[in-house]
């Protein structure tokens, strides 16, 4: 059976022989589909058998049946010769354990997603249960048609639903595995190596890589990795406190990390110490337990640092209590921290705090969080369910609440933006909704999707950002295209291009000031763009498209996450304590995490306006 099943994913020209070949109730139910009808048995035998020997010779193209003396192989060593590559981490394994392994590599929010919209069924899914209505009524049909014993119309029935299910599942992944490498060679073929240089410290500049129409100046060419942070699986999500000391990170560990800079700690730390001496906590709930300080010993950590790196080692604190993977997080002013979840719950912590202040219940996956920018006693949360709720914390409950309209109701990404003025989500098919903040009104929507094409269907929206200072919102999605939108009348101002963001819940977003597009990419890059990209004035390229790229590849693994610091002249300064500098601090953090858990920690030095010189002639 197994033989037959890699026969029919290799070759779509006979799928049937394949399949049906080992038994002759099969073979009567496939014909019968068909509406064929052999002459006789043994026909049908010789038929089948020939289109078995064919196909079995064309497999012998890709994979060995039988050893050199004749004898047949096993199930077992036919699919080890077969292996799979793991996109996310890079990691190749033989189809005999490819089912174990592959599915713990799947983002899970996107596998729900897929399962809640019928896009992917596994196999075992399949013999489990029935996964759509359509191979319900299709199996029942064929039993109330067909008078054959019990047995046949059984095997017939599973055999028309793994016709059905499989052939069309199997197809469209080829089609998607077609465009994904098709996408990849165009990417390979379109990347510049831009610099290699040792810099004045004696540390080697990160290999700088660019789009081909990217011709110069570069603006992240100095960049340097400066720091490594330790995390466990997975990092879903990540941001930096508005006051940028702080740093907030969480995952597939289910665990809330807060890093703090080396120089901000002592502030933090006698914090903490001021409000335990004043005001003993309450007893921690049973679920926060595991919450407690990281840092406990200073001297310990600082001996353990390198000069150039700006966060503490460990965490300043952890906070424990979701039950699954974390999907977003957010900050308030003054240092309240929401988490959300694939546990359908959002929490509430606090810097000062050990244990969770309080739990917001939800039906579905909460996909997106966000604090009300002007009063954050409010907050905002999106779910799959596809209801956006405007929740009071004083009160813990909901203040108002309204679903998405439409086929597709799953909310995917949520945000604030014209200063709270409006409230904007991202659903999976591809729409911006706007709601009016004070009653969750419907206001109108944005269709993100490209005019022809492949990209003319929406995608699933992954991040929604705003612009600072700017009537403007950053939009993510599934389509590997991010566009900035002008709120003024909707129109698309720019369209970046270049990263690749084809399943993930990756999601671009701003410089401090708004110069920089960062995001990181399914094939293990991180990407830059300038907003306003410096045009020549002779060019005919369209002004409304940038694929101007700049990237690096520093990762093993997808980048999830890419963020830019809020505040980046605070820990520059405290990267070039010591160093000889020409005292400027102007420049760039960037942090970046990836799928297996690595944290890296970049800073990039802004060049004398209008230069063009190499990173080595700036120090």
């Amino acid at each position: 059976p197994l033989l037959g099943v890699l026969l029919l994913l290799l070759s779509s020209t006979y799928p049937l022989g394949s399949l049906s070949s080992n038994n002759a109730e099969g073979r009567g139910a496939t014909y019968s589909r068909l509406g064929l009808s052999p002459r006789n048995s043994r026909e049908r035998r010789r038929s089948a058998g020939d289109e078995h020997d064919l196909l079995a010779s064309q497999l012998n193209m890709f994979v060995r049946t039988r050893t050199d003396s004749g004898k047949q192989l096993s199930d077992l060593e036919i699919l080890e010769q077969v292996t799979v590559l793991n996109l996310d981490t890079g990691e190749r394994v033989p189809l005999s354990i490819a089912e174990d392994k592959l599915p713990q590599c799947i983002n899970p929010l996107s596998l729900h997603i897929m399962r809640l919209t019928s896009e992917y069924v596994s196999n075992s899914s399949l013999e489990k249960e029935k996964e759509s209505d359509e191979e319900s009524i299709d199996s029942k049909k064929s039993c109330a048609v067909t008078e054959e014993p019990g047995r046949v119309k059984r095997r017939t029935a599973a055999f028309k639903k793994f016709l059905g299910s499989t052939v069309k599942k199997t197809v469209h992944k080829a089609k998607t595995i077609a465009q994904e490498v098709s996408t990849h060679a165009r990417h390979r073929e379109d990347a510049l190596e831009v610099v290699d240089e040792v810099c004045p410290t004696g540390e080697q500049y990160i290999k700088l890589k660019a789009s081909n129409s990217h011709k110069g100046p570069y603006e992240f060419d100095c960049l340097q990795h400066v720091q490594d942070l330790e995390h466990v699986g997975p990092v879903w999500c990540m941001k930096f406190s508005q006051c940028g000391r702080l740093l907030a990170t969480a995952g597939q560990d289910r665990v809330l990390r807060i890093w703090v800079l080396r120089n901000a700690y002592p502030y933090f730390l006698d914090l903490r110490s001021k409000y335990s001496e004043e005001k003993v906590s309450p007893t921690p709930s049973q679920e926060s337990l595991v919450s407690q300080k990281s840092v406990d010993d200073p001297n310990v950590h600082f001996s353990e640092m390198n000069d150039r790196a700006p966060f503490m080692p460990k965490p300043f604190c952890t906070y424990s209590g979701h039950t699954s993977d974390l999907l977003d997080v957010a900050w308030s002013k003054n240092y309240f921290m929401l988490s959300s979840s694939m546990d359908k719950t959002v929490r509430l912590w606090h810097i000062l705090r050990k244990e969770c202040l309080c739990c917001f219940q939800h039906i579905d996956f909460v996909t997106a969080i966000a604090f009300h920018p002007k009063d954050d006693r409010f907050f905002l949360s999106g779910s799959l369910d596809g209801k956006l709720r405007l929740w009071n914390i004083p009160d813990k409950k909901v203040a108002v609440w309204n679903e998405v309209d439409g086929q597709s109701k799953l909310i995917t990404a949520a945000n604030f933006c014209q200063n709270g003025k409006f409230a904007v989500v991202g659903s999976y098919d591809g729409r911006c909704i706007f709601y009016t903040t004070d009653h969750l009104k419907y206001h109108t929507q944005i269709h993100v999707r490209s005019s022809r094409g492949k990209n003319s269907t929406g995608r699933k929206i992954s991040g929604i950002e705003p612009m600072p200072g700017e009537d403007k919102i950053l939009v993510t999605s599934n389509d590997s295209r991010i566009r900035l939108y002008d709120l003024r009348d909707l129109n698309l101002s720019c369209k970046y291009k270049g990263y690749v963001n084809t399943s993930s819940q990756i999601k671009a977003s701003f410089s401090h000031d708004g110069k920089f597009i960062v995001s990181g990419s399914e094939n293990q890059c991180i990407y830059i763009w300038k907003t306003h990209h410096d045009y020549s004035k002779f060019s005919s390229v369209r002004r409304d498209r940038n694929d101007f790229w700049e990237g690096v590849k520093v990762h093993n693994a997808v980048v999830t996450c890419a963020v830019f610091a809020p505040n980046p002249e605070t820990i520059i300064r405290q990267i070039e304590e010591g160093n000889e500098s020409n005292g400027s601090s102007n420049g760039y953090v960037l942090i970046s995490a990836d799928f297996n858990g690595s944290i890296k920690v970049f800073f990039n030095k802004t060049k004398p306006k209008h230069s063009s010189l190499p990173a080595s002639a700036l120090a």
